[in-house]
């Protein structure tokens, strides 16, 4: 198994914090784990403190589907480390939520298992039984939906809400940053917000209008998230 892919640092925690729409501080606690009041909190995605700031692109793709969990679901952190940490010696690889495996074929079967003997309460399990046969629930099911996979691997993700967007981060084009067919959409929400016409926007990076009209998109619904922050 090639996890080199994976392992590639792409984000600051700055820039990864902006794409996933979460305070910077959340994430680097996920990263680093924290102390308070003289309480020692351990990482939740990094077996161990690493002292990097930067994130590779396996650590991204996992924050983003924790991110989503504990959102829908506000499943405490301590419960979400346990059982991240419990999958990861299961699977005997470091990012093993950035991996198809727990996803296809008997891997549902694994996540149940491990949901069960780390005493997670039903309504925070990422995988149900249904009839005997493992279903993935809403926020798992909406994480694999927003993933692209490539032997065994996630190799883009999709920040954009919108389920039909072709707005991607992939590791190996723009460093990682939002784009459509290899172009920034910030980079395109630039000139949009100069002024061009979509048309000529289009026409000077070689992309559809359509295209043009997605980045202009997700741009404003990520910038008005920022501002709500």
């Amino acid at each position: 198994m090639n996890l080199e892919l994976l392992d590639r640092p792409v984000y600051s925690d700055a820039d990864a914090a902006d794409i996933l729409r979460m305070p910077r501080s959340t994430l680097h606690w996920w990263l680093e784990g924290r102390s308070d009041n003289g309480r020692a909190y351990p990482p939740v995605i990094r077996p161990e403190p690493t002292g990097v700031g930067s994130l590779t692109w396996g650590e991204f793709v996992e924050a983003a589907l924790l991110r989503q969990y504990r959102r829908e679901l506000h499943v405490r952190l301590d419960e979400i480390r346990r059982f991240v940490r419990k999958l990861r010696d299961e699977e005997g690889i470091p990012y093993p939520l950035a991996h198809s495996k727990p996803w296809v074929g008997n891997g549902p079967h694994l996540l149940l298992k491990v949901q069960e003997e780390c005493g997670l309460v039903g309504d925070f399990w990422l995988v149900a039984r249904t009839s005997d046969q493992p279903v993935l629930t809403p926020p798992a099911a909406s994480f694999i939906s927003r993933v692209d996979w490539r032997d065994d691997l996630a190799v883009g993700w999709r920040p954009h809400e919108d389920q039909n967007s072709p707005v991607r981060c992939r590791p190996t084009h723009r460093f990682g940053h939002p784009a459509i067919r290899g172009i920034s959409t910030s980079a395109i929400f630039e000139h949009i917000d100069g002024g061009e016409d979509d048309a000529d926007v289009a026409a000077q990076f070689d992309l559809g209008v359509e295209d043009v009209g997605w980045a202009r998109s997700y741009e404003l619904s990520r910038r008005s998230t920022t501002r709500a922050a």
